[in-house]
Protein backbone atom coordinates (compact mmCIF):
# COMPACT_ATOMS: atom_id res chain seq x y z
CA UNK A 1 0.00 0.00 0.00
CA UNK A 2 2.85 2.40 0.78
CA UNK A 3 4.08 2.00 -2.79
CA UNK A 4 0.66 2.97 -4.14
CA UNK A 5 0.53 5.98 -1.82
CA UNK A 6 4.03 6.99 -2.94
CA UNK A 7 3.16 6.78 -6.64
CA UNK A 8 -0.13 8.63 -6.20
CA UNK A 9 1.56 11.33 -4.10
CA UNK A 10 4.24 11.82 -6.77
CA UNK A 11 1.61 12.14 -9.53
CA UNK A 12 -0.54 14.55 -7.51
CA UNK A 13 2.52 16.60 -6.54
CA UNK A 14 3.41 16.97 -10.23
CA UNK A 15 -0.16 17.88 -11.20
CA UNK A 16 -0.48 20.38 -8.35
CA UNK A 17 2.80 22.05 -9.26
CA UNK A 18 2.16 22.18 -13.02
CA UNK A 19 -1.56 22.74 -13.42
CA UNK A 20 -2.78 24.65 -10.35
CA UNK A 21 -3.20 28.30 -11.40
CA UNK A 22 -4.13 30.07 -8.20
CA UNK A 23 -1.08 30.68 -6.02
CA UNK A 24 -2.76 29.93 -2.68
CA UNK A 25 -4.28 26.72 -3.93
CA UNK A 26 -0.99 25.69 -5.54
CA UNK A 27 0.98 26.22 -2.33
CA UNK A 28 -1.56 24.25 -0.31
CA UNK A 29 -1.77 21.40 -2.83
CA UNK A 30 1.99 21.20 -3.33
CA UNK A 31 2.59 21.27 0.43
CA UNK A 32 0.08 18.52 1.18
CA UNK A 33 1.20 16.23 -1.62
CA UNK A 34 4.85 16.97 -0.81
CA UNK A 35 4.34 16.01 2.83
CA UNK A 36 2.67 12.74 1.80
CA UNK A 37 5.42 12.06 -0.74
CA UNK A 38 8.27 12.72 1.68
CA UNK A 39 6.47 10.90 4.50
CA UNK A 40 6.01 7.83 2.31
CA UNK A 41 9.71 7.81 1.47
CA UNK A 42 10.68 8.18 5.14
CA UNK A 43 8.36 5.36 6.21
CA UNK A 44 9.66 3.07 3.45
CA UNK A 45 13.28 3.73 4.43
CA UNK A 46 12.43 3.18 8.12
CA UNK A 47 10.84 -0.17 7.25
CA UNK A 48 13.79 -1.27 5.12
CA UNK A 49 16.60 0.03 7.35
CA UNK A 50 15.15 -0.10 10.88
CA UNK A 51 12.34 -2.64 10.37
CA UNK A 52 9.67 -0.12 11.33
CA UNK A 53 6.36 -1.84 12.10
CA UNK A 54 8.03 -5.21 12.55
CA UNK A 55 9.05 -7.55 15.39
CA UNK A 56 11.34 -10.52 15.76
CA UNK A 57 9.60 -13.90 15.99
CA UNK A 58 11.49 -17.09 16.86
CA UNK A 59 10.22 -20.55 15.99
CA UNK A 60 11.74 -23.83 17.14
CA UNK A 61 11.85 -27.22 15.49
CA UNK A 62 13.17 -30.48 16.94
CA UNK A 63 14.40 -33.37 14.84
CA UNK A 64 15.89 -36.72 15.80
CA UNK A 65 18.92 -37.40 13.64
CA UNK A 66 20.99 -40.41 12.63
CA UNK A 67 24.57 -40.93 11.60
CA UNK A 68 25.26 -40.23 7.93
CA UNK A 69 28.47 -42.25 7.96
CA UNK A 70 26.79 -45.52 7.06
CA UNK A 71 28.96 -47.30 9.64
CA UNK A 72 27.30 -49.83 11.91
CA UNK A 73 30.26 -49.73 14.24
CA UNK A 74 30.34 -46.05 15.04
CA UNK A 75 27.92 -43.14 14.89
CA UNK A 76 29.42 -39.97 13.47
CA UNK A 77 28.34 -36.37 13.13
CA UNK A 78 30.09 -35.31 9.95
CA UNK A 79 31.02 -31.78 8.99
CA UNK A 80 32.62 -30.02 6.08
CA UNK A 81 34.56 -26.79 6.69
CA UNK A 82 33.41 -23.70 4.79
CA UNK A 83 36.21 -21.26 4.04
CA UNK A 84 39.62 -21.26 5.68
CA UNK A 85 38.87 -19.68 9.07
CA UNK A 86 37.75 -22.97 10.62
CA UNK A 87 34.80 -21.24 12.30
CA UNK A 88 32.09 -22.19 9.81
CA UNK A 89 31.10 -25.78 9.20
CA UNK A 90 28.30 -27.48 7.33
CA UNK A 91 27.07 -30.45 9.39
CA UNK A 92 25.90 -33.58 7.64
CA UNK A 93 23.39 -36.04 9.10
CA UNK A 94 20.38 -38.20 8.29
CA UNK A 95 16.81 -37.48 9.30
CA UNK A 96 15.85 -41.11 8.73
CA UNK A 97 17.65 -44.35 9.49
CA UNK A 98 17.85 -45.23 5.80
CA UNK A 99 18.38 -42.11 3.74
CA UNK A 100 20.00 -42.05 0.30
CA UNK A 101 20.98 -38.36 0.29
CA UNK A 102 22.15 -36.95 3.65
CA UNK A 103 20.71 -33.73 5.04
CA UNK A 104 22.93 -30.80 5.96
CA UNK A 105 22.84 -27.41 7.59
CA UNK A 106 22.80 -24.27 5.47
CA UNK A 107 26.02 -22.44 4.70
CA UNK A 108 25.11 -18.76 4.90
CA UNK A 109 25.70 -15.69 7.03
CA UNK A 110 22.55 -16.29 9.09
CA UNK A 111 23.29 -19.84 10.24
CA UNK A 112 25.17 -20.76 13.41
CA UNK A 113 25.84 -24.26 14.72
CA UNK A 114 26.46 -25.54 18.26
CA UNK A 115 27.41 -29.01 19.49
CA UNK A 116 26.42 -30.35 22.91
CA UNK A 117 27.21 -33.80 24.30
CA UNK A 118 24.50 -35.58 26.28
CA UNK A 119 23.94 -38.86 28.11
CA UNK A 120 21.01 -39.68 25.86
CA UNK A 121 21.04 -42.71 23.56
CA UNK A 122 19.62 -40.74 20.62
CA UNK A 123 20.91 -37.72 18.73
CA UNK A 124 18.81 -34.69 17.88
CA UNK A 125 19.05 -31.20 16.46
CA UNK A 126 17.06 -28.21 17.67
CA UNK A 127 16.73 -25.32 15.24
CA UNK A 128 15.75 -21.86 16.44
CA UNK A 129 14.91 -19.59 13.52
CA UNK A 130 14.36 -15.88 14.10
CA UNK A 131 12.58 -13.84 11.42
CA UNK A 132 11.15 -10.35 11.02
CA UNK A 133 7.35 -10.28 10.93
CA UNK A 134 4.87 -7.39 10.87
CA UNK A 135 3.34 -6.46 14.22
CA UNK A 136 -0.23 -6.55 12.92
CA UNK A 137 -2.36 -6.55 9.77
CA UNK A 138 -2.14 -2.77 9.42
CA UNK A 139 1.62 -2.86 8.92
CA UNK A 140 1.36 -6.00 6.80
CA UNK A 141 -1.05 -4.22 4.43
CA UNK A 142 0.92 -0.97 4.55
CA UNK A 143 4.20 -2.61 3.51
CA UNK A 144 2.88 -5.31 1.19
CA UNK A 145 5.25 -6.16 -1.70
CA UNK A 146 8.23 -4.85 0.28
CA UNK A 147 9.74 -8.33 0.61
CA UNK A 148 10.61 -7.68 4.26
CA UNK A 149 8.07 -10.00 5.86
CA UNK A 150 9.55 -13.28 7.16
CA UNK A 151 13.07 -12.07 6.38
CA UNK A 152 15.49 -14.22 8.33
CA UNK A 153 17.57 -12.71 11.13
CA UNK A 154 19.44 -15.80 12.30
CA UNK A 155 19.19 -19.57 12.45
CA UNK A 156 20.81 -21.48 15.32
CA UNK A 157 21.22 -25.26 15.04
CA UNK A 158 22.06 -26.98 18.33
CA UNK A 159 23.14 -30.60 17.94
CA UNK A 160 22.68 -32.88 20.95
CA UNK A 161 24.82 -35.95 20.40
CA UNK A 162 25.41 -38.95 22.71
CA UNK A 163 28.84 -39.46 24.22
CA UNK A 164 29.21 -42.53 22.01
CA UNK A 165 29.15 -40.31 18.90
CA UNK A 166 32.17 -38.65 17.32
CA UNK A 167 32.39 -35.40 15.41
CA UNK A 168 34.58 -35.82 12.34
CA UNK A 169 35.26 -33.94 9.15
CA UNK A 170 34.38 -35.68 5.89
CA UNK A 171 38.09 -36.17 5.10
CA UNK A 172 38.73 -37.68 8.54
CA UNK A 173 35.78 -40.04 8.11
CA UNK A 174 37.13 -41.20 4.75
CA UNK A 175 40.53 -42.00 6.26
CA UNK A 176 38.88 -43.74 9.21
CA UNK A 177 36.80 -45.90 6.88
CA UNK A 178 39.94 -47.04 5.05
CA UNK A 179 41.63 -47.81 8.36
CA UNK A 180 38.68 -49.86 9.61
CA UNK A 181 38.75 -51.99 6.45
CA UNK A 182 42.41 -52.90 6.84
CA UNK A 183 43.11 -56.45 8.04
CA UNK A 184 45.78 -55.28 10.50
CA UNK A 185 43.34 -52.96 12.23
CA UNK A 186 40.64 -55.65 12.37
CA UNK A 187 43.09 -58.12 13.92
CA UNK A 188 44.23 -55.56 16.45
CA UNK A 189 40.66 -54.64 17.35
CA UNK A 190 39.67 -58.28 17.80
CA UNK A 191 42.63 -59.25 19.99
CA UNK A 192 42.82 -56.15 22.15
CA UNK A 193 39.04 -55.93 22.39
CA UNK A 194 38.74 -59.47 23.70
CA UNK A 195 41.43 -58.84 26.29
CA UNK A 196 39.87 -55.57 27.38
CA UNK A 197 36.40 -57.10 27.80
CA UNK A 198 37.72 -60.09 29.73
CA UNK A 199 39.77 -57.92 32.10
CA UNK A 200 36.98 -55.44 32.79
CA UNK A 201 34.35 -58.15 33.10
CA UNK A 202 36.50 -60.08 35.58
CA UNK A 203 36.95 -56.94 37.68
CA UNK A 204 33.19 -56.28 37.64
CA UNK A 205 32.39 -59.86 38.70
CA UNK A 206 34.81 -59.58 41.60
CA UNK A 207 32.87 -56.57 42.82
CA UNK A 208 29.52 -58.29 42.21
CA UNK A 209 29.84 -62.11 42.40
CA UNK A 210 26.05 -62.47 42.18
CA UNK A 211 25.99 -61.12 38.60
CA UNK A 212 23.73 -63.26 36.39
CA UNK A 213 24.67 -64.60 32.96
CA UNK A 214 22.30 -62.10 31.32
CA UNK A 215 23.92 -59.24 33.22
CA UNK A 216 27.37 -60.47 32.23
CA UNK A 217 26.38 -60.63 28.57
CA UNK A 218 24.93 -57.12 28.68
CA UNK A 219 28.03 -55.76 30.39
CA UNK A 220 30.32 -57.55 27.92
CA UNK A 221 28.45 -55.97 25.00
CA UNK A 222 28.75 -52.54 26.61
CA UNK A 223 32.47 -53.02 27.27
CA UNK A 224 33.05 -54.13 23.68
CA UNK A 225 31.34 -51.01 22.38
CA UNK A 226 33.28 -48.88 24.85
CA UNK A 227 36.57 -50.38 23.69
CA UNK A 228 35.77 -49.90 20.02
CA UNK A 229 34.94 -46.23 20.56
CA UNK A 230 38.12 -45.65 22.55
CA UNK A 231 40.21 -47.46 19.93
CA UNK A 232 38.71 -45.44 17.09
CA UNK A 233 39.20 -42.19 18.99
CA UNK A 234 42.83 -43.11 19.45
CA UNK A 235 43.13 -44.02 15.78
CA UNK A 236 41.68 -40.64 14.82
CA UNK A 237 44.26 -38.85 16.95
Amino acid sequence: MILIILVLAAILFFLAFMFTNRMGTRILAVSLTGIVLIGSCVVMVANYHDHYGMKKVTTQTNQQIYSASGSKLLNLLLYKPVGTSGKNNVYIYDKKQSQKTPSHTKADEYTYNKIKTTNSQTAAVTTNTTRWEYKNDFYADLFMWSGMNHKIVKRVNTFYIPRTWLKLSVSQATKLEKLMKSSAFKTQMTGQGKQYVETELKAAMMKDPQMTAAQQAKLASHLQQQFEIQALKQAIK
